[in-house]
């Protein structure tokens, strides 16, 4: 079973043979159903099912040509809302089937983010017509999350969150240089981060890491799309799973200047939520391309 069926509150269903006769309900009643030609004889088809607002099962896999259909796999989504980047978008097809990850160099987070596509159909539609620019589409961000940790913010005051601003202006603005081959650029990252290192590691001796570091948007475990986050909790809501009644948080997150939302089981959250507060968590990142 995926292991973040939790995170859209399916967690009490434990039992093999249970889930595959609801991915087999799901297939008969579904909401949203996509297909498009592969070859002559084989389609991709998609079939999802949604469970709450944003949020459902989507099965994948091949529709014969007798409309047959063999499922390949099958994942939990759950659809962000507004734009969380901009940046230049690559595409690349998993080896084991047809799904496909979105890598993405933000300079905002300082390290290259991969994603699981959402819309695989029309990433499919618009490959074949021949109208992608992956340099001028946007991207919406969403990470699924089993549990997670509420903190409280770190104070700040107006002039620390001015510096704080320029300083990370002036990195976007060197990370965007030493992309080209600047050296010089390479060299002015390098020493900032052997300063910073330097400067965390005093700090640490009589205080929290939680009150140096504010934000952060780290690699988590190896899956390539997990990461491990912890972000500003800019607004919160509660919606419910429709078929386990399970109540969920979404909460729209800044991390490191990358604003994006994440779906989180209520009773697997520790701490009470709200804006200007901060959630730590490990998230499965989703994105769709916004065609």
């Amino acid at each position: 079973m995926h292991k973040f069926l939790k995170s859209i509150g399916y967690g009490k269903i434990t039992s093999e043979k249970i889930w595959n006769h609801y991915l087999k309900e799901t297939e008969k009643t579904y909401t949203h159903h996509e297909l498009v030609a592969l070859d002559r004889e084989i389609d991709f088809c998609e079939y999802r099912r949604e469970c709450g607002t944003g949020i459902g099962i989507s099965v994948c896999g091949d529709m014969d040509e007798s409309d047959h259909f063999e499922r390949q796999y099958y994942y939990p989504y759950f659809t962000g809302s507004g734009i969380s980047s901009c940046a230049e978008v690559t595409i690349e097809r998993r080896m084991d089937r047809e799904a496909y990850i979105g890598i993405c160099e933000d300079s905002r987070i300082g390290i290259t983010l991969i994603f699981h596509l959402q819309n695989t159909a029309e990433y499919l539609i618009e490959k074949q017509a021949g109208k992608i620019q992956f340099d001028s589409e946007s991207i919406t961000l969403a990470g699924l999350c089993n549990e997670g940790t509420v903190l409280l913010p770190v104070m700040k005051n107006k002039e620390q969150k001015e510096q704080i601003k320029k300083e990370s202006r002036d990195r976007k603005i060197l990370l965007s240089a030493a992309r080209s081959g600047d050296q010089a650029a390479m060299e002015t990252l390098t020493l900032d981060d052997m300063d910073t290192y330097s400067k965390v590691s005093r700090r640490l001796i009589t205080e929290d890491i939680f009150s140096i570091v504010d934000t952060y948007f780290m690699p988590y475990g190896v899956e390539c799309d997990r990461y491990s986050i912890l972000g500003e909790i800019i607004s919160i809501e509660m919606i419910e799973n429709k078929d386990t009644k399970e109540p969920l948080y979404i909460m729209r997150l800044d991390v490191n200047e990358l604003p994006f939302d994440i779906c989180v089981p209520k009773k697997s959250v520790i701490g009470e939520p709200e804006a200007g507060r901060r959630f730590k968590g490990d998230i499965w990142l989703q994105g769709k391309i916004n065609f």
